[in-house]
């Protein structure tokens, strides 16, 4: 089931990648553009909850969609988190964190279940609570301004994409504490 309604809204999370970063690069005032970018982000990142609710509720969940979706949801993240950096508005530290997490826990999962143990990292709430608070953060930063001419969204942002930065590092080692005893049974 490769272009089912699925998996061609999580195909929409990857085409968003260059229109978030381009808007960066049109002539419009700073305030537009970080409108336009965290207007984008929430509408995309949105697909990630309706994609998996419309896979169960047509019954049109399969394998390549269970293999795209968190691989659409890491580029988001992590071409935001570069846009972030760029923009001087999130630390070149966090980013590395929770880019570095994403792919170590990506290898861990696939070494898992090529050894036929990936029930042992499989999603834990944690990890969910960790994406929820990224994907917060994230426009937070982008919007960069005055919410509803009081709440300072690059203050609140800075602060939850630090409290992600902790989430990610606890949730990684969470993962790999789930799944050290197979580890060690096969380094053995």
């Amino acid at each position: 089931m490769f272009f089912t309604i699925p998996t061609i809204l999580t195909w929409t999370r990857i085409v968003a990648i260059p229109l978030i970063v381009g808007v960066f690069y049109l002539g419009l005032p700073e305030p537009a553009k970080n409108l336009i970018a965290t207007v984008l982000f929430v509408v995309f990142a949105a697909t990630d909850w309706l994609d998996g609710y419309l896979a169960r509720k047509l019954n049109q969940a399969s394998s390549f969609g269970a293999f795209l979706d968190p691989v659409a949801d890491k580029f988001l993240v992590c071409a935001s988190l570069l846009v972030l950096v760029h923009l001087q508005r999130a630390d070149v530290f966090v980013a590395l964190i929770i880019i570095g997490r994403e792919i170590a826990i990506s290898a861990l999962r696939e070494w898992m279940a090529q050894i036929g143990a990936s029930k042992s990292v499989a999603v834990h709430m944690l990890g969910k609570l960790k994406t929820t608070v990224q994907m917060t953060a994230i426009p937070f930063l982008l919007f960069d301004g005055r919410l509803f001419g009081w709440m300072d969204t690059g203050v609140w942002g800075t602060w939850l994409i630090w409290i992600s930065a902790v989430l990610t590092v606890w949730s990684m080692v969470y993962y790999l504490q789930k799944a050290l005893p197979e580890i060690r049974q096969r380094v053995k």
